[in-house]
């Protein structure tokens, strides 16, 4: 279990590492085996280096080695991912996260190259990042992956594809070739079947919200206990309505907007407040997301 940890800002715009810093401790407190820092729930694509850097640096030292750091070193080429790994490693990353490149045009060997070369630039594990959403549609072929891991390229692979076929493919390839690589779900609502497909490992990022209850499903189906897994994730998918509640907002200002607002709502954090350009929830879409907290249990 390894959540992506909300970045939470004051409303000026600034991060509220005070808030930053409960965050940490309610993942851990929570059962999370491990974090992930500046994912796409961290909202990295829109912070500067200089603070991703400090963002690293807090959590690593509100963590202080309690669990192990994978850090997000999102940049359009391999070059630039380094800088950014080398960086994240001497914040207090104990492994980073890569996708494919961005921005830049390349094929599927100009693919895997990217990531021989930013394993070749960095002293910690290096793990794939297979999110097409936000690559143009790029999918990292499961092929691709598992010849990368049998090379020691890669240590694993977070998939965030939404491809359970592909998944499902990149599991039996893994498993034929000896299982090189630890086999990550970025899924929050069907976490149950893809444990029992053979994943390694979780990162939801609605666990900023209820990671007991993450944690809880985990070791449910880790354990054999299919009847308490399926009741678990039921309960965590009605809790998950919260991003279904806003209307006419992008997909970040939707879906981490409902996850800062109900973790506002909780006391979690001091403010709601997503960075420029993502306006702000309307009062009706809080109220909405109210609705569902205190209907699931979540808010008395």
């Amino acid at each position: 279990m390894y959540p992506p940890v909300v970045t939470p800002l004051h409303e000026d715009g600034s991060i509220d590492f005070d808030s930053l810093g409960n965050v940490v401790d309610h993942l851990i407190d929570g059962g999370m085996h491990g974090l992930f820092v500046l994912g796409s729930t961290g909202e990295v694509a829109y912070l500067t280096d200089e603070q991703r850097v400090q963002v690293i640096t807090r959590i690593a030292e509100r963590a202080a080695g309690r669990v192990p750091l994978l850090v997000g070193c999102m940049d359009m080429t391999a070059a630039r991912v380094v800088e950014q790994g080398r960086r994240a490693v001497a914040a207090g990353a104990d492994g980073i996260v890569v996708t494919a490149p961005f921005y830049a045009l390349n094929n599927g060997p100009e693919i895997a190259d990217h990531f021989r070369l930013v394993a070749a630039g960095v002293d910690v594990p290096v793990f794939a990042y297979d999110v097409p959403v936000r690559l143009g549609g790029v999918k990292l072929a499961p092929e691709m992956l598992v010849q990368l891991g049998t090379e020691g390229v890669i240590a694993g692979v977070k998939d965030s594809s939404g491809d359970d076929v592909g998944y499902r493919r990149l599991v039996a390839q893994n498993k034929a070739a000896g299982s090189p690589l630890k086999l990550f779900t970025g899924h929050e609502m069907v976490n149950d079947a893809v444990v029992l497909m053979g994943c390694d490992g979780m990162v939801p990022g609605f666990a900023n919200v209820d990671p007991v209850s993450y944690r809880r499903l985990w070791d449910a189906a880790t354990s054999g206990d299919w009847a308490t897994a399926v009741s678990l994730q039921e309960q965590i998918n009605s809790e998950f309505e919260i991003v279904f509640k806003p209307r006419g907002r992008g997909g970040d200002a939707t879906g981490l907007g409902a996850f800062k607002t109900a973790m506002h709502l909780l006391g979690l954090i001091s403010s709601p407040r997503q960075p420029q350009p993502l306006p702000a929830m309307p009062a009706e879409d809080v109220a909405a997301v109210r609705e569902v907290l205190v209907g699931t249990g979540l808010l008395k």
